[in-house]
């Protein structure tokens, strides 16, 4: 035999054997469904609180922490404005201040006593008082020095913080 013959017979012979055999069965490869994207996370709900009107600073009279009845009226539309706030009320500082006449320690008293009259009558007129808090300044922050126009800072004035 010729190796011409040898190698077709080969060939032949190769080619029978993949027709019998054949190629194995293509694998389908399944595919898994792609999950839905996870719901979206809730959004926070905004809870606006009420903001709070002006608030008027209210005025003592020279050495004195009694409120005064023109601002008694101040305290009560104070007052009025904090109720509409209701439950979202923020806490209010009431800040008491004094001119520079006395020492720094009386005046830091006086100024503390203004703020605590200041926040009884709220008290008294319905606002709880764990949203009322006080502090004295004494005479550490002057709306002005000129002694011709002191009762400017005998005063109490009210932040909401």
């Amino acid at each position: 035999m010729t190796n011409l013959t040898k190698l077709l017979t080969v060939l032949v012979g190769a080619a029978l054997v993949l027709t019998m055999v054949g190629c194995p069965p293509k694998k389908v490869v399944k595919e898994e469904p792609i999950p839905p994207p996870p719901p979206p996370e809730p959004t926070p709900e905004i809870i606006e609180t009420p903001k709070l009107g002006s608030l008027a600073t209210i005025y003592f009279d020279f050495d004195k922490s009694d409120i005064r009845p023109g601002d008694a009226n101040k305290l009560k539309g104070n007052a009025d404005e904090m109720k509409k706030a209701g439950e979202g009320l923020p806490m209010v500082a009431i800040e008491g201040y004094c001119d520079p006449v006395g020492t720094s320690e009386y005046n830091m008293a006086l100024g503390q006593r203004r703020a605590d009259a200041a926040k009884a009558y709220l008290v008294q007129l319905g606002i709880s008082a764990d949203k009322l808090s006080t502090i004295s300044y004494g005479e550490e922050k002057l709306v002005t020095q000129n002694e011709a126009q002191y009762e400017q800072n005998r005063r109490a004035e009210f932040k909401p913080e």
